[in-house]
């Protein structure tokens, strides 16, 4: 696989804030080979028009009711075409230009099923202004028992490999990035490698960080999840949350 394409699917609903700003960040990526495939939830403000307007006429554009976020991503993989999929979210941004150039180049090894990264979170209203910082580390398939997963966002796969290993479960309604993730890391086949750097910014006050009660809820659901995936929830889950305090500093 000489130059990959890569599909970028981005769910949206009500986004009119900020959705010109993550289509923008992927516009301009120096990487050629990019499929941008938006799924909106049949958004009641501009957001379908703002899209519209930014996105280029071989991109995808789906804008009906569906039935929440992983729904629509499931949606998005299904309509994808690239040899690598990866995700960034209407309010997220990928940090610089040169981010799927450094993807690409991971994915030129054709050993190579997925690539991550860093990620920062950044303020909701000044995405220069960072509020913690998520260095993800090298890859170690025990660490999964200890709470640890690389940042969804900046998480690459070969669309190969989401027919073999399948997509989301709609069941959750949180963390149904957490449970696919854990689903596919701990597939022994499955060859990965960290990229050391930061690939997206991340603004604070999205589904799975809004609030304590949000906080709280992911909790329960990354619990069903790790007993779903054979990891004990009374070691992983804390550990989990308590590696979180370092991002702040």
């Amino acid at each position: 696989m000489n130059k990959p394409r890569i599909s970028i699917i981005t769910a949206s609903f009500n986004s009119e804030k900020t959705i010109g700003d993550a289509i923008a960040s992927l516009k301009c990526q120096s990487w050629p080979e990019i499929e941008h495939v938006v799924i909106d939830g049949a958004s009641r403000d501009a957001t379908v028009a703002i899209a519209r307007q930014t996105l280029a006429a071989s991109d995808i554009l789906v804008s009906e009711p569906d039935r929440g976020i992983f729904d629509a991503l499931n949606k998005g993989l299904s309509k994808a075409s690239g040899d690598v999929v990866g995700f960034l979210n209407s309010d997220d941004l990928l940090a610089d230009s040169q981010v799927l150039s450094k993807v690409a180049a991971c994915f030129a090894d054709p050993e190579i099923g997925a690539v991550y990264g860093d990620l920062q979170y950044v303020s909701a209203g000044d995405p220069e202004k960072v509020i913690r910082h998520w260095r993800s580390g090298a890859f170690e398939r025990n660490k999964l028992r200890r709470g640890w997963m690389p940042p969804h966002p900046t998480f690459f796969m070969r669309r190969e490999l989401y027919r073999l290993l399948g997509g989301f479960d709609e069941t959750y309604r949180i963390a149904g990035d957490y449970e696919a993730l854990l689903r596919y890391l701990k597939h022994e086949a499955l060859q990965i490698r960290y990229l050391p750097e930061v690939l997206v910014k991340m603004r604070l006050g999205g589904a799975s960080n809004g609030s304590l009660k949000a906080v709280v809820n992911k909790s329960r659901e990354d619990y069903r999840a790790m007993r779903k995936n054979g990891i004990n929830p009374f070691l992983a889950l804390p550990c989990k949350n308590l590696s979180k305090i370092p991002q702040f500093f």
